[in-house]
């Protein structure tokens, strides 16, 4: 009799839908009362909140900036991840297991640590800032503090990791027998890249991209500090509404809106992807 391994998942997968569905549901449910001050909420349930939201342009623009941000975050780790995912995947050595291993330990450290990295880096009197002047590159310090520039930075410091991890073992699906045949065939590496490694690896990328998108729109941390308060996503929203301004209803109105916003930018994506599978213009 074969033993069902895959039944071990189910308590895994339960625990993590209930707490999953509980902390959504409450936020779906407090987001349905506008905020009287003080953290009190109204005792009647109405749309007021959603209604504050989409006729405030304030709210609009920072939905916007927060996908705009996390797809630009996206895109700049796909392309900088591939290319390490790939030369490590190709690797014959053992250095290929020892920078796979730098990889997954750089994954461990706090992004908190890792964001005031980049601001050292990047700070007036840093080494990088002294380097560009030195060649004349820069006539003054450029700082990624309270800029968008920085919260992407950020953002890529944080999903680089494992989004390097994801296209590696996407990129190992692919056999090396193609590559060498088309090589044979007279095709060129750029021509072998755009003909072979790229439509086998789409799929992967793409459910990658999603993966990466959806941790940058959630993201807090990096935009809260490189943004110096002048960055104003969804995530430091919610944290300025339910912390600082103590409006709870506000704040679930904010994470509802979010989470809404994620699913039908996934399932819109999804959509696209098999129109075009069904157009052949991708290679299953």
């Amino acid at each position: 009799m074969n033993t069902r391994w895959d039944y071990l998942l189910i308590p895994s997968f339960v625990i993590s839908f209930l707490l999953l569905a509980a902390s959504q549901i409450t936020f779906l449910q407090g987001s349905l009362y506008t905020d009287l001050g003080l953290g009190r909420l109204a005792t009647s349930a109405s749309a007021a909140n959603y209604a504050t939201l989409l006729n405030d342009e304030f709210y609009v623009n920072a939905l916007l900036l927060t996908i705009r941000v996390s797809a630009i975050a996206t895109a700049c780790t796909l392309l900088m991840g591939f290319p390490v995912a790939y030369v490590i995947a190709r690797m014959r050595s053992r250095w290929a297991m020892l920078m796979l291993a730098g990889v997954v330990v750089s994954s461990f450290v706090t992004i908190v640590i890792k964001v005031y990295g980049i601001i050292v880096i990047f700070s007036a009197d840093g080494g990088l800032n002294k380097l560009m002047m030195a060649l004349g590159l820069l006539d003054r310090p450029y700082t990624i503090i309270g800029n968008q520039t920085g919260v992407v930075i950020g953002l890529m410091q944080f999903t680089m990791g494992f989004g390097v991890l994801l296209l590696y073992s996407v990129v190992r699906t692919i056999p090396v027998s193609l590559e060498e045949a088309a090589t044979v065939h007279g095709a060129s590496r750029i021509r072998v890249f755009w003909r072979v490694i790229l439509p086998l690896s789409l799929p992967g990328v793409i459910v990658g991209a999603l993966m990466i998108f959806n941790m940058c729109m959630g993201a807090f941390t990096s935009a809260a500090l490189l943004g110096g308060g002048r960055v104003f996503t969804l995530p430091v929203l919610i944290q300025r509404a339910v912390i600082i301004e103590t409006k709870y209803g506000m704040g679930a109105a904010l994470a509802a809106v979010l989470l809404v916003s994620v699913i039908l930018i996934n399932l819109i994506s999804v959509f696209l992807l098999k129109r075009l599978r069904a157009a052949r213009l991708v290679i299953a």
